[in-house]
């Protein structure tokens, strides 16, 4: 047990507000049992693909520059878990893929948000860019989501975009 609690910086404490939103928002979708609530669910979607762009187009690029063009060695694997996620989100909602999507973003979460995870790199990475950065990440825009699509093809591709991720178990979508 930690005996004091550890300084989140602004970045951080965004990115991790918004993880508790997305949160909230999945848990509302599905809070009566063998029903999915859709409009509780597209607002998670809509939600979590923005999230998702704050971190590719705005987050990691950032990190990286300020890396002299080196990646975060974890980004390879958060991207994965992105392209995982953004997969589940196209077809519609089941609890197969609600529980596949609970899976990931358990662990996904931790990697951002612990101690020393990527949040708190990133920031210490902005320096005194912090405050750009936050402005950057508050005014990105929402992301069009399209229409669900339900169709064997669909379905395969969320498979192997699972598995590329490392999440053959819960490829059993």
């Amino acid at each position: 047990m930690e005996s004091e609690a550890r300084h989140v910086g602004p970045i951080a404490e965004l990115l991790r507000d918004d993880h508790r939103r997305l949160d909230a928002l999945l848990q509302q979708a599905v809070a009566a049992p063998g029903q999915i609530d859709r409009v509780a669910y597209a607002e998670f979607r809509a939600g979590l693909l923005r999230h998702i762009g704050m971190e590719e187009k705005i987050l990691f690029p950032a990190a990286q520059q300020a890396r002299g063009g080196e990646a975060l060695p974890v980004a390879a694997k958060l991207r994965l878990d992105h392209g995982a996620l953004a997969a589940l989100l196209v077809p519609s909602p089941t609890p197969q893929i609600v529980g596949a999507i609970r899976s990931i973003l358990t662990t996904h979460n931790a990697l951002e948000e612990g101690a020393g995870g990527v949040y708190e790199v990133c920031e210490t990475l902005a320096g005194d860019a912090v405050a750009e950065l936050l402005t950057r990440l508050r005014e990105a825009p929402a992301v069009r989501v399209h229409p669900h699509v339900d169709d064997a093809r669909v379905m395969e591709a969320t498979r192997r975009a699972l598995q590329r991720a490392g999440y053959a178990a819960v490829a059993q979508i």
